[in-house]
């Protein structure tokens, strides 16, 4: 998506609830608080949008018309109307695709959203394909998918221990100053804790792991001219995007460490004429920590087998020399289910309009952020997608 780096279109406005753990609550009902509250900070009246994007929901898997009953829960009506479906990477996914609807001339003004009350109601099945041969030995679910990742990754280079250690810690500190991550994440946590929790898929660690929670988020996509037309005086563009999704599909690729980050992760630094030493944030998806350790290596940070060094050379805290994860990720703030991305998405907003409070990075200018979605059995995950945020 070259075009986007002319800048024609402008984020003006986000919002996000507080992550809760067992909420109570239903996916209509968050977003219909977190896009009240976007059009209140935003200053948009609801018949103004004319655009609709938002990820599916766990909780309401099987819907086949999420998007028009959300779209007729929030009182839209919109001329445009998307659902994704590639896991992870449906938020930024959705981002790019308000993007290209408002260049096509669709629509002027797209809401983009995730909501999602996982914790409460999960109507998923997780399983994936190939469930003969997956289920009678064990093979259930992300945690034993990212295990196996984890496994192949330490066999060619060795478990990073110290290096997912320091970083889970450097994002707990995020999080610790993040009002709207889980209470239940809100905890200090040092690199022995880490260390000491437990294993729960070989590999990997509890503190490894994301946890489950309820929560949303909504961001308001327009033209830049409109923008300047409505006196928004702080924007943010994106200027580069990238997505692929079933990556290898032929597996000719003979290491599962390696994903579709290899290819979309360089692409979108490219786009923007950027270099990784450009970029002042980096909000890697994280529902795994590993993850974001092979982002680092493929998306040109660091080569191959190089993160475990990378990563202790470093500071990854909001004030270091390369801030990962700001608010906690979702590993220390928690994953809302198919809104997950969007703590990711949104932080680098905050960051990016100078609003993180406590946790402020000085003076960034660009931010990258990623998506990653969908566990093929014995690959690497199917989807990976990057964007370039940059401030006006």
């Amino acid at each position: 998506m070259r075009f986007l780096r002319n800048r024609p279109v402008a984020i003006v406005g986000y919002a996000d609830t507080k992550l809760v753990r067992n909420s109570g609550r239903t996916a209509a009902g968050i977003a219909g608080e977190v896009v009240a509250s976007l059009l209140d900070t935003a200053g948009i009246e609801r018949d103004e949008i004319d655009g609709f994007a938002t990820t599916l929901a766990m909780s309401e898997a099987g819907n086949p018309f999420w998007s028009n009953l959300l779209a007729e829960h929030l009182g839209l009506c919109p001329r445009w109307c998307q659902s994704t479906d590639i896991g992870g990477s449906s938020n930024l996914g959705n981002i790019a695709r308000a993007a290209m609807a408002i260049e096509a001339g669709l629509c002027t003004t797209v809401l983009c959203l995730g909501a999602d009350a996982v914790s409460s109601h999960d109507a998923t099945d997780q399983t994936g394909h190939r469930t003969e041969f997956c289920q009678p030995v064990g093979y259930i679910g992300p945690l034993v998918a990212f295990g196996l990742l984890s496994s192949a990754y330490a066999a060619r280079y060795g478990m990073p221990d110290e290096a997912l250690a320091k970083l889970a810690v450097a994002q707990r500190e995020g999080a610790l100053l993040n009002e709207v991550a889980c209470d239940i994440l809100r905890k200090p946590l040092t690199e022995a804790d880490y260390l000491s929790s437990r294993m729960v898929s070989h590999p990997l660690r509890l503190l490894d792991c994301v946890m489950r929670c309820d929560g949303g988020y909504a961001v308001l996509v327009t033209t830049t001219a409109r923008a300047r037309a409505l006196g928004f005086d702080r924007v943010v563009h994106p200027i580069s995007y990238r997505e692929i999704v079933n990556f290898d599909p032929k597996d000719a690729v003979d290491d599962i460490t390696v994903s579709g980050f290899s290819v979309v992760g360089p692409e979108a630094l490219r786009d923007a004429e950027l270099r990784p030493d450009d970029i002042d944030v980096l909000q890697p998806y994280d529902d795994f920590l590993i993850a974001v350790l092979l982002q680092l290596e493929q998306c040109g940070f660091c080569g191959p087998g190089q993160a475990q060094s990378f990563v202790k050379e470093r500071d990854l805290r909001f004030s270091g020399d390369l801030p990962i994860n700001t608010g906690g990720g979702q590993v220390s703030a928690g994953q809302p289910g198919l809104a997950g991305g969007g703590v990711n998405l949104v932080e680098a907003l905050k960051q990016l309009f100078g609003d993180a409070r406590a946790r402020q990075v000085r003076d960034p200018r660009r931010a990258l952020v990623t998506g990653i979605g969908v566990l093929p059995y014995g690959r690497n995950w199917g989807s990976s997608n990057a964007m370039v945020l940059e401030r006006a």
